[in-house]
């Protein structure tokens, strides 16, 4: 998993070509910590790269993706937004993201 910034997003997410999966959290949530696991088991899985932004961390690029609510995962495609989930989801409704 790799740690999401402002200064690195660009290279690591709308640069990317093919499928990132964005994990928009924070140390203190709870179900955000419930995620992890199932979020980069996802990606092992999917053979999709997995990129953790801390919204504490990163205020400007959370506001800036319209992160009201955390766990939020954002799944891009070739830089482009294709799906979202929030909250705790099961691991099948993240496979269902790929399919959009």
């Amino acid at each position: 998993m790799i740690e999401g910034s402002k200064e690195n997003f660009e290279k690591e997410v709308l640069k990317t070509e093919g499928i990132v999966l964005v994990d928009f959290n924070a140390d203190w949530c709870g179900p955000c910590q419930m995620m992890k696991p199932v979020v980069e088991a996802f990606g092992e899985e999917n053979g999709v790269k997995v990129v953790s932004v801390n919204v504490d961390d990163e205020e400007e690029l959370s506001e800036s993706y319209g992160v009201e609510t955390i766990p939020c995962m954002v799944l891009f495609r070739d830089g482009k937004e294709i799906a979202r989930e929030i909250g705790v989801v099961p691991p099948n409704k993240l496979n269902k993201m790929l399919e959009k």
